[in-house]
């Protein structure tokens, strides 16, 4: 795959926007495949350590087709997705129109650069990214801006592929992601670039570790890494602190 994708600048973005527009409408069902379903419980979690309170603000990061945003919102919390693609909002937005009518409002799903966020300082209560972080041009400049617009008090919270410390299970895990993810992608896109591109992109991306060490240098507090899959997939977790 064309190393395009992790050159800095807009290239690489209109590579992201391209590939993530051909995907958007079997998203999801390869994330089941790939994942053996386990992508929605790890979500789940993502959402049970933001601690919705009713009519808390809250913003879901490179939102892709809406299940955290949505999940978030049937919690009580008033939610707004944002995505650069969008054919990934539409069907988040398609997806909002099957659920049945709920006392909670649907999310708000806006277009827009996670490396530069539409909102004012201070602006949420509860920031998450799932799968989103690592496919940034720079992904401490997306992380820059989910601690801008928090809130005192905040939660941040990122879901994403990590890179397991045991040196035989990494060897196995990415060995999946080599071959029987762009499989998986061959079978149901009709093109293996499609997921061959999430080993190349974690070549590149630093992962839970690094994520955590720059959540301490945003002063946040209780920063923690939860791993999953033995670190196959991770969560890092932080708070703003309140004055």
């Amino acid at each position: 795959m064309s190393n395009v994708f992790y050159d800095a600048g807009t290239a690489r973005a209109d590579k992201v926007n391209d590939l993530f527009a051909r995907i958007a409408r079997r998203y999801d069902l390869i994330n089941d495949l790939q994942s053996f379903g386990l992508h929605r419980s790890w979500k789940r979690r993502v959402v049970d350590l933001a601690a919705v309170r009713t009519d808390a603000r809250a913003l879901d990061v490179c939102c892709g087709t809406g299940d955290i945003a949505a999940a978030l919102a049937q919690r009580g919390a008033v939610t707004t997705g944002l995505d650069f693609s969008p054919q990934m909002l539409a069907v988040a937005a398609e997806r909002q129109k099957k659920i049945p009518n709920s006392k909670f409002p649907i999310p708000n799903f806006i277009q827009g650069d996670a490396q530069q966020l539409p909102f004012p300082d201070n602006s949420f209560d509860i920031v998450t990214v799932g799968y989103g972080l690592r496919n940034l041009t720079s992904w401490e400049c997306g992380l820059d801006e989910m601690h801008r617009v928090a809130r005192l008090g905040a939660r941040l919270i990122v879901l994403d592929f990590g890179k397991p410390a045991n040196v035989l299970w990494r060897a196995v895990y990415f060995t999946h992601l080599r071959l029987s993810v762009p499989l998986i992608g061959l079978l149901f896109c009709g093109n293996a670039s499609a997921y061959a591109y999430i080993l190349e992109s974690l070549k590149h991306y630093p992962a839970q570790l690094a994520v955590a060490e720059k959540m301490r240098a945003l002063k946040l507090k209780n920063v923690r890494v939860i791993n999953l899959l033995g670190g196959a997939m991770a969560i890092n977790y932080g708070e703003k602190p309140a004055l």
